[in-house]
């Protein structure tokens, strides 16, 4: 019954651990409670997958100008964005957010390569029958 939320549940969970761990190494980033550490987890995935898209797309001339790296300002802002509207989570500034959003998204992306699981559909097939991923 549970089957397919399972990616969405581990996704979360990862995300909740990554910003759990960030809040342990950034003295900037705090939580009041582990509520508020799920709901900025949940939160935050929605808001990557719906309101950064549009943030890209409107900011694209500018992200080629800059050679991608205002993506990392679009990061800061939606973890700002997310401390803004989550009670008990606190961000101290925007330099707090830009080194926290990429210490997430590149823990978020190794603990996902340790917990991924074998689906085929995640898999890429190479032509000679070997699977990469």
């Amino acid at each position: 019954m549970l089957e397919p939320f399972t990616p969405f549940l581990v996704h979360w969970a990862i995300t909740a651990l990554a910003l759990w761990v960030a809040s342990h190494i950034f003295k900037g980033l705090t939580f009041d409670s582990k509520g508020a550490l799920a709901v900025s987890a949940l939160l935050l995935g929605f808001a990557n997958a719906i309101v950064k898209p549009l943030l890209i797309v409107l900011t694209l001339p500018l992200t080629l100008l800059t050679f991608g790296l205002f993506l990392l300002v679009i990061n800061a802002l939606v973890i700002l964005l997310v401390a803004a509207l989550v009670r008990g989570f606190r961000i101290s500034g925007f330099w707090t957010a830009v080194f926290a959003s990429l210490f997430v998204s590149l823990l978020s992306i190794v603990i996902g390569s340790f917990v991924g699981g074998s689906d085929p559909a995640t898999q890429i097939q190479m032509p000679q029958g070997g699977t990469w991923l």
